[in-house]
């Protein structure tokens, strides 16, 4: 598929399996009528609840794993030169990194999720990709002192 203005624009929705998936599909009803494509693991879970959605498989483990993070940049690379993304959403984890930083240098709306169980610090991934967010949503009131400059959403879950 190539990045050609014949194909409409897709949301990008990016995260690891399991809670960051279930964050993401609690949005269901925002994105249900817009195109889009998921990035996340090739977990049997994942692929159940995905299935029927345009979904592009992600390497994993990514916590601290550099051989995968740079398999994931690459990935993200080509996913973001090959279609035409409107925006990039994300409720983390690791897999997000290379996804937001190419898509901000690309000028590629980015939107970061914190997760809801994160109330007292910031998560890892937050941190590595808030300087490149176009916006920053929060669940909760108190996560705001981490991020100040955030919106808050209310919880997903």
């Amino acid at each position: 598929m190539n990045n050609d203005e014949s194909e409409p624009p897709v949301l990008l929705l990016v995260s690891s399996s399991g809670g960051h998936l279930a964050q993401l599909l609690a949005l269901r009803s925002w994105y249900e009528k817009l195109p889009r494509c998921w990035v996340t693991f090739d977990t049997p879970e994942a692929v159940s609840l995905l299935a029927g959605e345009d979904l592009v498989p992600a390497y994993h483990p990514t916590t601290r794993n550099i051989p995968n993070l740079l398999r994931n940049a690459l990935l993200a690379w080509r996913v973001l030169r090959r279609r035409r993304v409107a925006a990039v959403i994300t409720t983390g984890a690791g897999v997000a990194v290379p996804f937001v930083v190419l898509a901000r240098l690309r000028r590629i709306p980015t939107v970061y999720i914190e997760v809801y169980d994160r109330i007292d610090t910031a998560t890892l991934t937050a941190r590595l990709c808030r300087p490149f967010l176009s916006a920053m949503l929060v669940q909760w009131d108190e996560q705001r002192r981490q991020y100040p400059e955030a919106t808050v959403v209310g919880t997903l879950l």
